[in-house]
């Protein structure tokens, strides 16, 4: 987005850039050496009050007084009030501060006291304009409100409103704090392609894109797990991927096309250890980011202590839906049983399915938790091992914490042949028109072939828990530069 410069504000900014040139200020200019942050002057003031510090922000309040004046400079920790005298930098100096606007990024150097009013403050011996900004920043009284100019200029976002600042900050040290979770538990992050011959790992539709020097259609990874099975397969035992997937789905509050995970995979473990793996993981982020495992979610209560509750999914169908499907006996009368709760099927869909769709439509954003719902239909959970007691069911879970899936993970499926035979029924649905449907990977079957050692995998959607532990309604709020259609 150019400037509008026969804008009053514009034209009356480059003015301003021609008069300081003419004087001899450059307004872009080099490297400042910032001795202090805002916070750092604040914490500490007992030791800094009357020694020389250098700080640089941006000014977001200006007032005069005569030949002295206040401003205050944000930096990335926050504000500090700066105080300016005429007499400590001379007329022309002053003059030039004078002429400052709101949003120009200064530097500046004096020493450390408290006004009468008992405010911290530098007192400015001397300053240097660093840039200065061409555009007015939103009325500083209303701040900036406008949800979709906040999403598309976040850099303005983060300038105005100091609590989406602390948002990013949390979200930081969220992802710092996981990685150190799983060195200390002996996991090892590793790296896999972001671009795939084969779209697998999830039931979800890729993006697609081509490679000229190769001449093959390529998809952007919908998932982290074939890639990391396969370095299970190779020996190590232990291993992590976090990082950006891509899946070209529809956007929502809970939705966004490219989205942060990680997926973890341990061999010689089950889904039983995923789930103390995960409530381990989530309760040490939460007391080591925030302090507490007691935490408030749009104004509900959420407590991450262990343990967390464990239930299977088809109790939790029965119980919020009256339905008990162990005592249905066929697809058929499961597509009743739909059509009796008014969802909409095509008519060939199977008993497993149709659970699941009660699931994802009855159940799913009633689940406060957190809770564990385990033992999935077979039909949805096609890299899943089936469960010994009855192999419609795998040993899959997802974990629900207020409302939103947080996490999802198996007992994976180590053996070649069913999988084989997984695929191939996904095929056919992809064949029948699902574009969701997993593709044939032959490779991914050729390591199996050679070995996996039984496995958990764990797969946890790092946006949609930082929402969660940061108070946010909205996963583009957790998303620096959510997707948006082009104005």
């Amino acid at each position: 987005m150019s400037v509008d410069y026969h804008s009053d504000q514009a034209f009356y900014r480059i003015k301003k850039i021609e008069e300081l040139l003419e004087q001899g200020v450059e307004p872009y200019g080099d490297k400042y050496e910032v001795t202090h942050y805002s916070q750092d002057i604040q914490t500490n003031f007992a030791a800094l009050e009357g020694k020389p510090v250098s700080v640089a922000g941006r000014i977001m309040t200006k007032r005069g007084h005569g030949k002295a004046g206040f401003a205050h400079i944000q930096d990335s920790k926050g504000r500090i009030q700066v105080y300016i005298r005429q007499d400590s930098v001379g007329e022309q100096n002053y003059k030039i501060f004078q002429e400052l606007d709101i949003g120009d990024i200064i530097g500046v150097s004096g020493d450390v006291f408290k006004t009468r009013t008992g405010e911290i403050t530098v007192n400015i011996l001397s300053f240097r304009l660093l840039s200065k900004s061409l555009r007015p920043l939103p009325e500083k009284w209303h701040g900036l409100k406008d949800v979709e100019l906040r999403y598309r200029q976040r850099y303005l976002d983060l300038i105005v409103n100091p609590e989406v600042r602390k948002v990013f900050i949390i979200r930081s040290k969220v992802i710092q704090s996981i990685r150190e979770f799983l060195a200390a538990e002996d996991f090892l992050e590793v790296e896999t392609p972001v671009m795939h011959s084969v779209a697998g790992g999830a039931t979800a539709r890729p993006f697609i894109t081509h490679h000229n020097a190769l001449d093959i259609d390529l998809y952007l990874r919908i998932a982290t797990e074939l890639h990391l099975k396969r370095l299970v397969v190779g020996g190590l035992e232990r291993v992590f991927e976090l990082g950006r997937i891509f899946r070209n789905e529809g956007i929502s509050t809970n939705h966004n096309p490219e989205f942060t995970s990680i997926e973890v995979y341990q061999a010689n473990a089950d889904y039983e250890d995923m789930m103390s793996l995960t409530e381990r993981l989530v309760a040490s982020v939460a007391q080591k980011v925030l302090g507490t495992l007691q935490i408030k979610y749009q104004g509900r209560e959420l407590d991450f202590s262990l343990p967390w509750q464990r239930k299977d999914l088809l109790e939790v169908v029965e119980e919020i839906t009256g339905v008990d499907f162990s005592a249905i006996p066929d697809d058929a009368e499961a597509r009743k049983e739909a059509l009796k709760h008014g969802l909409e099927i095509e008519g060939n869909e199977k008993k497993g399915e149709i659970i699941s769709t009660f699931f994802e439509k009855f159940c799913e954003d009633r689940l406060w938790g957190p809770i564990f719902v385990k033992d999935y239909p077979v039909e949805v959970s096609p890299l899943a091992r089936r469960c010994r007691h009855n192999p419609q069911f795998t040993y899959r879970f997802e974990t629900f914490i207020a409302g939103k899936e947080v996490a999802n993970a198996y007992t994976e499926l180590t053996n070649p042949l069913d999988q084989r035979e997984r695929f191939e029924q996904q095929v056919k649905k992809r064949d029948a028109g699902n574009e969701e449907a997993h593709m044939m990977d032959e490779d991914f079957i050729t390591a199996l072939e050679y070995g996996m050692p039984p496995t958990g995998g764990l797969g946890i959607g790092i946006d949609r828990l930082i929402m969660i532990l940061t108070d946010s309604p909205s996963i583009r709020d957790v998303i620096l530069f959510p997707t948006m259609r082009p104005k």
